[in-house]
């Protein structure tokens, strides 16, 4: 080879050089996207994943989610969590890839509080959340001074002030938002007291006080019926749809579509409307 080279031209080898180079380069950069390539691919086709939910009555529908989920290929383990702060930090750290149990108030005060990088991907069910009452029949038939329970997490607090303020029991301040708390309270003109508990209390403490303003899947887990409801917010455009969300990033990877649809469908639909009596209402 050292002969040949020497009769070329000086002009004449440089160039070959230059795209002996540029070859090289482009070789490289093919090799490099090779090397690349199997992880976005890895990152869309996930076969396994773990979601989480709250204990109780979504157990018995996520068992059918998780056998349609089996038949499209993916592979689902549910993760059960006993109150609503952990599945947001869970999928926050990566310990699981989804969770179902929130609505968008709820999600944006925990993005602002606690700086969580988690959307929405996929809506489930909606529930209504109620006022109960074991002493009095219609929310006309509270006295003067009554002891009105409510969550007292942000987004469920201003949602049960909304269904006081619905009912003539309290009125807010103009302006308020879906945020509101009892600093937002402009009339009470039954002077009633609003006692702030913790979500998973409030339901069970309703034989201890007047009236208390109880999620849905709380209100069945703590034995209240439909009976005991005197008033409920309005299902029509409804802001408080809970969804399936995940890490922003794995928004559109395909087993995220995947798991989406094994959720939306009739199958799923019948189980929750068996498990949840009409207490609770599909939301796609």
């Amino acid at each position: 080879m050292s002969d040949v080279n020497n009769t070329l031209p000086s002009s004449l080898w440089s160039t070959l050089n230059r795209r002996g180079g540029l070859a090289l380069l482009f070789a490289s950069a093919v090799a490099v996207g090779s090397l690349m390539a199997p992880h976005a691919s890895f990152a869309e086709d996930k076969k396994a994943i773990k979601v989480g939910i709250i204990s109780g009555e979504d157990e018995d529908v996520w068992r059918v989610v998780v056998a349609q989920a089996a038949e499209k290929g993916l592979t689902i383990e549910t993760v059960v969590f006993n109150d609503y702060t952990q599945p947001n930090e869970a999928l926050e750290r990566g310990e699981i890839d989804a969770n179902a149990f929130q609505h968008q108030p709820y999600l944006d005060n925990q993005i602002k509080t606690q700086g969580y990088h988690i959307v929405r991907v996929g809506y489930t069910g909606v529930w209504p959340i109620g006022l109960y009452s074991k002493k009095y029949k219609a929310v006309a038939d509270l006295p003067g001074g009554a002891v009105i329970g409510v969550p007292n997490d942000p987004s469920n607090e201003g949602r049960a002030l909304r269904v006081l303020q619905n009912e003539g029991v309290i009125k807010l301040k103009d302006g308020t938002g879906i945020l509101a708390t009892t600093a937002d309270i402009a009339e009470n003109p039954k002077k009633v007291e609003i006692k702030e508990l913790d979500a998973g209390i409030v339901g069970r403490s309703v034989e201890d006080l007047d009236a208390a303003v109880v999620n849905t899947d709380w209100a069945l887990k703590s034995g209240l019926t439909p009976e005991n409801r005197i008033a409920q917010e309005p299902i029509a455009d409804n802001p408080y749809r809970n969804f399936i969300a995940v890490k922003v990033g794995n928004e559109n990877d395909a087993w995220v579509k995947t798991l989406v649809a094994s959720y939306q469908n009739d199958a799923v639909k019948a189980e929750f409307d068996k498990v949840y009596k009409g207490t609770g209402l599909s939301a796609y």
